[in-house]
């Protein structure tokens, strides 16, 4: 006759030892693996990251924006996201723009108000000042006193340009004709017609006006150097030997007008854009706009009347021919 066992899958009698496992019974009703626990939802709750109707990042930040309605300052990416400025002078440059009109921002004034050294806020002026953010210039005041106006610029003060008027805008006043006082009558001259297939068409640039040509070999050389110079104080003017073989006949033409080298090389490289992508084309806009007119022809000296001895009392006059001064000839002089 054979013994009856136990199932496997049921539970032996309290106490007894269940043959397929190491535990007892009263063990298992016990041990908390047995039980079902409830430690994550079976799924996320509806708006939460990761949801597919959510548009919230699943990493990295997370921006809460309050609207402002007062006391706030507009800082452009440009400035808030500059890969070339450090967190010190991009900070600088919002704490300055939030500034009011006319508020101090010496280093000493703005070392006393932050916590950085003089040091570190004069390094972060100059980065600003490199970048275009910041300017500084000197000026004359009525009295005769020298001060440093300094200019916070929301763009830099290169690139802030205005848009270019389309071609054919229309504008507000025609300006009356100018009268000719040549022509009898003063009627100024009817310009001819345009020929047809003449006219620009709207939106295409305006053609760039030719260099000037020098007239000596002399003044090419010195125009050459000159241009191949600039790189030493503009690294941004770095040309290349073509562009400078394009360009040398127009400086030239200042050399040949009497213009200084040095009046020269400021006007090339003041003010110049930040950043700078064609540095050909604008020294050759600088060049042909700010070239300075001709001298005019020097005043003649006045003629200088000589000195003649008088012949009746041998006292020295000016007069152009030798004879009596006009005390004798009036005879005023005993």
């Amino acid at each position: 006759m054979l013994a009856a066992t136990t199932p496997r899958n049921e539970l032996a009698p309290t106490g007894t030892v269940n043959p397929g496992q190491g535990l007892t019974t009263e063990e298992e009703e016990t041990f908390p693996m047995t039980a079902q626990q409830a430690i994550a939802p079976p799924c996320a709750p509806p708006g939460s990251p990761g949801a597919p109707s959510d548009v919230t990042p699943t990493s990295g930040v997370i921006h809460v924006n309050s609207r402002h309605t007062s006391g706030f300052t507009v800082i452009g990416n440009h400035l808030a996201q500059h890969g070339g400025l450090s967190l010190l002078a991009i900070g600088l440059a919002v704490h300055i723009q939030s500034l009011p009109e006319g508020a101090k921002i010496g280093v000493k004034v703005l070392a006393a108000r932050l916590p950085e050294s003089e040091m570190r806020i004069a390094a972060a002026l100059r980065e600003l000042e490199a970048a275009g953010y910041l300017r500084r210039t000197r000026v004359r005041l009525r009295d005769g006193r020298v001060r440093t106006r300094t200019e916070s610029h929301n763009r830099p003060y290169g690139t802030a340009l205005m848009p270019p008027v389309p071609y054919g805008a229309p504008r507000a006043t025609t300006p009356p004709p100018t009268p000719s006082y040549d022509r009898p009558g003063g009627a100024a001259p009817t310009p001819p017609p345009a020929k047809p297939g003449t006219e620009p068409k709207p939106g295409a640039a305006p053609a760039p006006r030719p260099l000037p040509q020098p007239r000596t070999d002399a003044q090419n050389r010195t125009a050459a150097r000159l241009l191949a110079d600039l790189r030493r104080h503009a690294p941004a003017l770095t040309l290349s030997g073509a562009d400078i073989a394009v360009l040398t006949p127009g400086v030239a033409a200042w050399l040949e007008r009497d213009a200084h080298p040095d009046a020269i090389r400021r006007a090339l490289t003041a003010d110049l854009p930040v950043p700078l992508a064609h540095p050909a084309r604008l020294l050759r806009h600088r060049i042909t706009a700010l070239l300075p007119p001709p001298l005019p022809a020097p005043a003649a000296a006045p003629a200088v009347i000589p000195l003649q001895n008088c012949d009746g009392c041998n006292r020295a006059f000016r007069a152009p021919e030798p004879g009596a001064c006009r005390e004798c000839r009036t005879g005023g002089f005993q």
